[in-house]
C-alpha cells in the first residue's frame, strides 16, 4: 500500500534527480558557450584586442545567444560576427571596429576556402595588346574584397603586433584578402584596385574593367601584375 510519505519520499527522490540532470545541462550549456567564445577570440584576434578581452566575450556570448551555429563544424562559424558588431549599440562608438571584424572574417573565409588553381602571368604571354583587352578573368574563391572608410588592415595588422603603433593619419583602405598558395595574404590595394576588380567579378573584360575606373592614378599593367604575381585570376569563356 502506498503511503503519503512513501509518496512524498519518492517525489523528493525524482526532484532530486531532476535537479541533478538540470544541473549537468547547465554546466554543458556553459561549456559549449565558452567554447564558442573561445572559438570566436581565435577568429577575431584584433578585433578582441581592440575592446579588450573582458568586452570582447561579453559581446561574444551576446552574439552566440542570437545566433547559435547551425552546423557541427566551426569552421565558418562567426560569418555574422561582423554585422552583428555594426548593430550592436555598445559598440557604437568605435566606429571601425565592425569592418577590421569584417577583414578578420575574410581571412578566416579565405583560409578554409577549397583550393583553386588559377594561371600565372607566365601562362598568359601568348596574350597580344588587344587580345588581352578582351580576355575575361574569373577570381578564386579564395578572393575577397573589402573597402572601409577606415584603415581597416592597418588596424588589423597594428593590433597583431605585440605593441600596437597608434596611426598618425586615417585614410580609407581597399583591401584583398587571397589565399594564392598556403598563406593567407592582406594587402591594401592602390588606387582604382578596388574598382578594376570588382568590375572583373561582374564578368566585364580586362579593357571593359579597366575603363570602368574613375581612379586618376589607377595603374592598369601594375594592377595585372599584381593579380597574376599573385595567381589571383584566370581566364574563362565569355
Amino acid at each position: 500500500m502506498t503511503t503519503p510519505l512513501n509518496s512524498q519520499a519518492r517525489f523528493a527522490a525524482s526532484l532530486h534527480q531532476f535537479e541533478g540532470a538540470e544541473s549537468h545541462l547547465a554546466i554543458h550549456r556553459n561549456n559549449r558557450m565558452a567554447a564558442l567564445i573561445d572559438a570566436l577570440a581565435i577568429a577575431f584576434p584584433a578585433t578582441q584586442r581592440i575592446v579588450g578581452e573582458e568586452y570582447f566575450r561579453a559581446m561574444a556570448g551576446a552574439f552566440v545567444c542570437a545566433h547559435p551555429p547551425r552546423a557541427p563544424l566551426l569552421l565558418a562559424y562567426g560569418d555574422e560576427l561582423p554585422a552583428y558588431i555594426a548593430a550592436f549599440a555598445p559598440a557604437a562608438e568605435i566606429s571601425y571596429l565592425a569592418d577590421v571584424a569584417r577583414l578578420e572574417a575574410a581571412v578566416m573565409r579565405a583560409y578554409h576556402a577549397a583550393d583553386d588553381h588559377p594561371l600565372g602571368v607566365a601562362e598568359l604571354k601568348w596574350l597580344t595588346q588587344e587580345g588581352a583587352a578582351e580576355v575575361r578573368l574569373a577570381l578564386p574563391a579564395t578572393v575577397f574584397l573589402l573597402r572601409s572608410r577606415f584603415p581597416a588592415a592597418t588596424l588589423w595588422e597594428r593590433n597583431l603586433a605585440e605593441s600596437f603603433v597608434p596611426l598618425a593619419e586615417w585614410p580609407a583602405e581597399d583591401v584583398i584578402v587571397c589565399r594564392p598558395a598556403l598563406d593567407v595574404i592582406v594587402r591594401v590595394l592602390p588606387p582604382g584596385g578596388a574598382d578594376f576588380l570588382e568590375a572583373l567579378q561582374r564578368g566585364h573584360s580586362i579593357g571593359e574593367a579597366a575603363a570602368l575606373v574613375a581612379a586618376p592614378a589607377f595603374d592598369l599593367p601594375a594592377a595585372l601584375a599584381f593579380a597574376f604575381s599573385h595567381c589571383l585570376a584566370r581566364p574563362f569563356a565569355a
